[in-house]
C-alpha cells in the first residue's frame, strides 16, 4: 500500500520538542520513518520525548532559543553532527497573557524572541547553500489566535500573526531552492497551555464561547501531528505559504 506521508529517512529537525504539539509531532514523524532531531530548553522532558521514539538514528540537544544570538553557530554544530535536513518544524513557544498597561519594551521582546525571531533566526540558517536538501519543507507551528484578537493577548497574537505573514514572503523567495514553507494555526488543543485555560474555569463566560465556537470539541495534540506531517511529505508537495487552521471549526462560526 501506498504510503503519501512516507518520511522514510527523512532529516528533520524539530524544536520545542519537550512537551505538548513539538512532542507529539516528533513522536509521529519517527513512527513515518524520520530520523528526529530535536532541541528544546528542558532536557528531562526532552529526553522523556526521545525514549518514546521508534525507530533509530534520533538526536536530542538542550538549548535555549531565546538566546538568538547563538542560534547561527548551534543550527551549524546540529547540521554537522547529523547532515543536510529534509524538514523543520518550529513548535517553541510561550503563552503570554498580559495588559497592555503592563507591556513593557523588555517583555515583548521576549515573547517575540522565542515565538518568531528564533523561527526566522533558525531558518536563515537552514536554508544556506550545504544545509539543506532539495524539498525540504518548513512548517510553523503558529495559532488562530494570529487572526482572533483577545484582552491581554497583544503580544501573543502579534508574535503568531508574524509568522503567518513571514511564511509568506519566505515561500516566495526559498521556493527557487524548492524549499516550501507553511504553518499550522491550532485552536484550543490539550496541551499545557491548556491546563491554562481550564484553570481559568469552564463555566466563565469567555470559556463558555470559545466552546461554543470549537464546535467539534477540544483538538489532541495527534490532530495537529497529523497536519504538520502532511506538510512536511510529498503529499503536499504543491502546498506552500500558506497557514492551515487546525481549529474544529472555530474560524467558521
Amino acid at each position: 500500500m501506498i504510503n503519501p506521508m512516507n518520511l522514510t529517512d527523512k532529516r528533520i529537525l524539530v524544536t520545542g520538542a519537550s512537551s505538548g504539539i513539538g512532542r507529539e509531532t516528533s513522536i509521529l514523524l519517527s513512527k513515518l520513518g524520520a530520523h528526529v532531531i530535536m532541541i528544546a530548553r528542558r532536557l528531562p522532558q526532552l529526553e522523556e520525548t526521545f525514549t518514546n521514539l521508534e525507530g533509530t538514528d534520533h538526536k536530542y540537544y538542550s538549548y535555549d532559543l531565546s538566546d538568538t544570538n547563538g542560534i547561527d553557530e548551534y543550527i551549524q554544530k546540529v547540521i554537522s553532527e547529523n547532515g543536510k535536513l529534509d524538514g523543520f518544524v518550529h513548535s517553541a513557544g510561550v503563552d503570554s497573557s498580559r495588559p497592555l498597561k503592563m507591556l513593557k519594551p523588555d517583555y515583548v521582546d521576549e515573547v517575540m524572541r522565542i515565538n518568531f525571531y528564533s523561527f526566522i533566526e533558525i531558518v536563515r540558517c537552514i536554508t544556506k547553500k550545504g544545509n539543506f536538501n532539495e524539498g525540504m519543507s518548513i512548517v510553523g507551528v503558529s495559532s488562530i489566535a494570529s487572526l482572533q484578537g483577545n484582552q491581554s493577548k497583544t503580544v501573543y497574537c502579534a508574535s503568531k500573526a508574524a509568522m503567518d505573514a513571514a511564511v509568506r514572503c519566505m515561500a516566495k523567495e526559498l521556493s527557487s531552492k524548492k524549499i516550501r514553507v507553511n504553518t499550522v494555526m491550532p485552536s484550543l488543543i490539550k496541551t499545557p497551555i491548556f491546563d491554562t485555560f481550564l484553570d481559568q474555569g469552564l463555566d466563565s463566560e469567555d470559556a463558555k464561547n470559545v466552546m461554543a465556537r470549537q464546535y467539534l470539541g477540544v483538538g489532541e495534540t495527534i490532530d495537529v501531528a497529523n497536519t504538520i506531517a502532511f506538510l512536511l511529505s510529498n503529499a503536499s508537495k504543491f502546498v506552500t505559504g500558506t497557514s492551515i487552521a487546525v481549529d474544529g471549526g472555530r474560524l467558521s462560526s
